[in-house]
């Protein structure tokens, strides 16, 4: 209970004062803390401000050093650096198909040796060296003479042996009879490159990691400076280029093999190309034509067939496919239509492209009708897989008893599925595009040689999508095309079976002195590997 209040009135006034006097220090209390509260809120609130004020500072650092415009200056130095790779190398490929124009093949007998250039740089002394001795006659050819040595000439070739450089000396004794003086000596055996440094196996490891393992050259110089070994970009362009001269019958000789069947492959896909002299990009060209007889058993050796062209134009593939006859899977580009007029070629349409327009409709709206058509596309994959490698002839029986019912089936529904759905959605579309090129899609049903899809292709370009995504792009058409006739080499070794760099250093170690009217002997599926 409080206590009770005095009667006087002064004692009254007295608690009533001291009452107010602890009221006005709460209250100034209050004022103070309010002010204290604001003052701490305002100080938040500018920390806060001078915090995104260094965010912004930082990020604008940030886009200075990693941004635009260093993505800009990487950009330009790439494409210089491609573009130079293409030149020089483009170069040296005119030297050496105008040296084999002008010159005799093999030097004439009694003619002095040529000899190395002056000023042919020194290899490093650190490097391995692996010598080889070509050593002439055991005696004197002219009188049967017991030989003595009184010199040699050595030259040294630089060798990549993977992970490893090392050197091959070539060390030929130069002997002299010891009863009528005659000099003999064993000849310099050709080097893919006359009087150039690499081997055959250096020059193999240089265009697989180029145009397999897609390592620019510039790149590819760095990585062998880490070794000890200082071989310019410029050099090895140089390589490049004279190594895709000597190949270019080889990749001819492919091709000829590949229009030569009766059932192709063929797809294409874009290559960013720098335009001379503007450093801008434009859009080129990588063609694929691809024979492959393997799932039906056939008998010819797969090959393929890399063409490059500046743009997209239909008279590229009409004029490359000028003299094929047979069938032709494709995808719906016009500019086949041409090959298809008169019945020399007949198309054969890829039921892969058919699936990927119901599979993009699936997925963007969950149509039960699109999930329907891709389970009965599928059943048609599930027959075909079950058909691998048997016969021709087995699998178009198999197909008539087994795919066609399944077809006849899915062109029903399609047609059903058209008249329930509106005419201007994707669905639609999708079946309008299937609905439309019917026949080519059902022709493979008749010949056991051809193919559902053409995935094959589509396969066969991978290799040069992903190197896309590495090199950027190619620095000239002369550059393009080298790719392509490299591409065709090393992708036909691999459909054979073989290693691609094995098979190059092998070719390149040969080639030289093949004489060019028996090229087909160094084909792939020709070739007979030395021990």
């Amino acid at each position: 209970m409080p206590a009770p209040l005095p009667d006087e009135v002064a004692a009254l006034r007295a608690i009533i004062a001291a009452q107010a006097a602890e009221l006005e220090a709460e209250r100034r209390r209050r004022e103070a803390s309010e002010t204290e509260l604001a003052a701490a809120k305002a100080g938040l609130v500018a920390k806060a401000l001078e915090m995104e004020k260094l965010k912004i500072q930082l990020a604008r650092l940030r886009r200075m050093q990693f941004g635009s415009s260093s993505e800009k200056i990487a950009r330009e130095i790439e494409q210089l650096e491609l573009s130079l790779e293409d030149l020089e190398a483009t170069t040296a490929a005119e030297a050496t198909m105008a040296d084999a124009e002008l010159l005799p093949t093999a030097p004439l007998e009694g003619a002095p040796e040529v000899r190395a250039r002056a000023g042919r740089r020194k290899l490093p002394e650190h490097l391995p060296r692996t010598e080889i001795v070509h050593a002439p006659h055991d005696a004197c050819p002219s009188c049967g003479g017991a030989l003595r040595k009184v010199g040699e000439d050595v030259t040294e070739v630089l060798d990549y042996i993977p992970a490893r450089f090392t050197v091959i000396r070539h060390v030929r004794p130069a002997l002299s009879c010891r009863c009528c003086e005659g000099m003999m000596q064993a000849p310099m055996p050709s080097l893919p490159i006359e009087r150039g440094l690499p081997s055959a196996g250096l020059l193999a490891h240089v265009l697989i990691a180029k145009y397999c393992d897609h390592l620019p050259l510039y790149r590819q110089s760095a990585i062998y400076a880490r070794e000890g070994v200082e071989l310019e970009r410029s050099l090895l362009a140089d390589w490049v280029g004279k190594a895709a001269a000597l190949m270019a019958p080889l990749a001819d000789a492919i091709g000829r093999h590949v229009l030569a069947g009766s059932v192709l492959h063929a797809d294409d896909t874009p290559v960013p190309v720098l335009e001379p002299g503007r450093g801008k990009t434009k859009t080129g060209r990588l063609w694929v034509y691809l024979r492959d007889e393997r799932p039906h058993a056939g008998q010819g050796p797969p090959a393929v067939l890399y063409r490059y062209t500046p743009d997209r134009k239909g008279e590229h593939p009409q004029r490359e496919l000028a003299g094929f006859r047979g069938h032709l899977h494709a995808d719906g580009y016009g500019g086949f239509d041409a090959l298809y007029d008169g019945g020399r070629i007949a198309e054969v349409a890829c039921m892969a492209h058919v699936r990927r327009k119901f599979f993009d409709e699936h997925v963007e709206t969950g149509s039960p009708l699109a999930a329907e058509v891709l389970k009965r596309i599928g059943v048609l994959f599930d027959i075909e897989r079950s058909l691998a490698g048997l016969s021709a002839e087995e699998r178009s029986l198999l197909r008539q008893a087994k795919a066609r019912p399944a077809l006849d089936e899915l062109a029903a529904f399609l047609g059903a599925t058209l008249l329930r759905i509106p005419g201007k959605g994707d669905l639609a579309k999708a079946i309008r595009y299937a609905r439309s090129r019917w026949m080519a899609l059902t022709r493979y049903v008749d010949d056991g040689r051809l193919e559902l899809s053409n995935n094959a292709a589509e396969r066969a370009i991978r290799p040069l999508a992903i190197g896309r995504r590495n090199w950027m792009f190619a620095g000239s058409d002369a550059g393009g095309e080298r790719a392509a006739a490299i591409y065709t080499v090393t992708q036909t070794a691999k459909l054979n079976g073989l290693d691609p760099q094995a098979y190059l250093r092998d070719v390149l170690d040969r080639i030289a002195d093949h004489p060019i009217n028996r090229t087909t002997d160094l084909l792939p599926w020709n070739i007979v590997q030395r021990p």
